[in-house]
């Protein structure tokens, strides 16, 4: 069954649709990622234009993150304070990357970049993942206890705030820097940005696992509706229909994940992921350096 949409303007078939978003909603109940990072390359692997993907994604993720943020708030498991001075970050650092899309949009070369994006963040990110979660593993097998998080030079920059949810006194430096990464990262990838935020409160911040992943989301939810709101009037590359029946897939598929993930052990749950992404990576990679199957592309002259 096809079904045309209109800002894509193509016609692809809404099971497709409809089983990537379950898909991508499984391993978000799975693995606790918004799967934005996965959903924007597979839009892109049938077709869907680069630019079109990263915006229509964008607005798909708000929708998921406010339940999971619902969730979440129900556990007081959310920093709110930390959570605005990311947000501080994250709506400045969308607003810088919208208007750095718009400008390579008009050099066309918006759809490179987003590609070599993603081969560089998840490569780096796949790996990472998988070194860490092979090392827990062995860790679990060996009964060794986690190296606990040690503070560094970061934690002696100025205009320090008290986070009390976190048990944290840091510089705001370091959330508000955060943030700005993940907001261009947002802008330029249509991702929440979750797996690079995730890692980076843990580790940089040294916030407790407990109210990581509510605090992220809920800085997620307004900074890509930042980025979808921009990305509609500036570009005009929001898709509602294809982010609808996104959104239905995932709603359906995140309950299927969180009722897997509860089976199986975290080290195994974040390996698994990892291979994923590295998986993604290297089709993205491939398809970067292969030889396209048309030497002539009619992409330039649509936007004339």
């Amino acid at each position: 069954m096809q079904i045309y949409l209109p800002i894509a303007e193509m016609s692809v078939n809404i099971f497709l649709i409809l089983g990537m978003g379950g898909m991508v909603g499984v391993l978000s109940g799975l693995f606790g990622v918004g799967g934005g990072f996965l959903m924007t390359p597979l839009l892109i692997f049938i077709g869907i234009p680069p630019a079109v993907s990263v915006a229509t994604e964008a607005n798909q993720i708000v929708a998921s993150s406010v339940s999971g943020v619902l969730a979440h708030w129900r556990r007081a498991s959310v920093d709110f304070k930390m959570g605005m001075v990311l947000l501080v970050g994250g709506v400045a650092g969308s607003t810088f990357g919208v208007w750095l899309f718009t400008i390579l949009r008009g050099m066309g070369q918006i759809d490179l970049v987003i590609k070599i994006s993603y081969v560089a963040f998840l490569g780096i990110i796949g790996g990472l993942m998988f070194i860490e979660s092979a090392r827990a593993m062995v860790r679990s097998k060996r009964k060794t206890p986690a190296k606990r998080h040690h503070h560094t030079w970061m934690h002696g920059l100025p205009f320090k705030m008290r986070f009390r949810r976190s048990r944290l006194y840091v510089s705001a430096l370091l959330p508000l820097a955060i943030g700005v990464v993940v907001g261009v990262l947002a802008a330029i990838m249509g991702v929440g940005g979750g797996f690079v935020m995730v890692p980076a409160m843990i580790y940089i911040l040294g916030m407790p696992t407990a109210v990581v992943v509510g605090t992220s989301l809920f800085q997620i939810i307004f900074v890509t509706a930042n980025v979808t709101v921009l990305q509609a009037v500036n570009n005009q590359t929001v898709d509602i229909l294809l982010a609808m029946l996104l959104m239905i897939g995932g709603v359906i598929g995140a309950q299927i994940g969180a009722r897997a993930g509860a089976k199986l052990k975290s080290e195994q749950l974040r390996i698994l992921l990892a291979l994923m992404v590295i998986g993604v990576c290297a089709k993205l990679a491939y398809d970067l350096v292969s030889m396209p199957q048309d030497l002539f592309s009619l992409g330039g002259l649509a936007a004339h």
